[in-house]
């Protein structure tokens, strides 16, 4: 559990976001479904429980799952194909430590009444290891099939965010674009009070919106120069904002080299190298204030598990108390 007298720990919330998120320092975690499909959308999901209590076992500190209602050709990739909130209950259920996380749930496209009870059962049921990330939505053929309009996602997601803060308080009352609960309360309550909110990107938002109403930042992958002034920038803005410290997370597509020095080169939102240059840039992104990774394995070569296996013995000790 986190030391909440140490006052270079973030703001605690729940067991999840008090584990894996830690100031000065990164924690590696992994997105589901744990198995290379480079040439298909969609995953086989073979041994898909098994993987994911094998990176418990490991010491990963959050697996990763998405929300894709939809598998759109241009996208290319349907994600775990299960629907995020009905998978995090399952892999609650099959797992007992590691952090479970939707990166991200795309609030437009929901209800926020749903996705706040969906999201604080969750983590509920699962004694805190929920993160919620969210997200305005980047895919335009999922809003007409839903009845959406794409143009106006950012005032949705504005107001959902709202909607889904004031749901954890006891009977809000408040007026709202996706209606006004009077007189009404909706359980159960997140177990820290609060859900942590992880905003992806900008959302359609101003960068200083992301800083006050997020407990956290989900970016893309860069360059670590490029890295450390998008870093720099949000975290000017939370102090400019008179906001506390907030741990910012990236994701990294990696194919894993069998020759531990093989030098990187790129692939999709990643590279392909060895577990040495792997290291190295995962120790420039802690340096820089990266607090978690999450490694998508979609175009790894190599076997899934003696993968997971030598990230557990080579890498992940550079980084040290992963996990809960």
């Amino acid at each position: 559990m986190l030391d909440t007298s140490n006052p270079r720990a973030f703001r605690p919330i729940n067991r999840a976001y008090n584990s894996v998120f830690r100031p000065g320092r990164l924690s590696i975690g992994l997105v589901v479904p744990l198995e290379a499909y480079p040439h298909v959308p969609a995953p086989t999901m073979e041994q898909h429980s098994e993987r994911a209590q094998l990176a418990e076992r490991l010491g990963f500190s959050a697996l990763w799952l998405r929300d894709v209602p939809f598998n759109v050709p241009s996208f290319g990739d349907a994600g775990q194909m299960f629907d995020p909130f009905v998978y995090l209950g399952y892999l609650g259920a099959r797992t007992s430590r590691i952090a479970l996380g939707a990166a991200s749930i795309v609030l437009p496209l929901r209800h926020p009444a749903h996705v706040a009870k969906a999201a604080a059962s969750a983590d509920v049921l699962t004694g805190g290891r929920l993160l919620l990330g969210i997200a305005s939505g980047d895919r335009p053929e999922e809003y007409p099939a839903m009845d959406k309009e794409f143009e106006n996602r950012g005032e949705r997601f504005r107001d959902s965010v709202t909607y889904i803060r004031r749901m954890a308080e006891s009977y809000p009352a408040f007026e709202s674009g996706h209606g006004s609960p009077y007189g009404m309360d909706m359980l159960p309550k997140p177990e820290g009070g609060r859900l942590p909110l992880l905003i992806t990107g900008g959302s359609r938002q101003h960068p200083d919106w992301v800083a006050e109403h997020g407990d956290g930042w989900m970016t893309y992958p860069r360059n670590v120069t490029d890295q450390a002034r998008v870093v720099s920038d949000y975290r000017s803005r939370l102090e400019d904002g008179g906001q506390p410290d907030k741990p910012v997370m990236q994701s990294l597509y990696i194919d894993l080299a069998e020759e531990p020095d093989t030098a990187p080169r790129p692939i999709h939102l990643g590279f392909r190298s060895g577990e040495r240059p792997l290291l190295a840039y995962l120790k420039k992104l802690e340096e820089i204030g990266v607090n978690h990774v999450a490694l998508n394995l979609r175009f790894n070569r190599a076997e899934i598990e003696p993968t997971l296996e030598r990230l557990a013995r080579v890498v992940m000790p550079a980084f040290a108390d992963q996990g809960q």
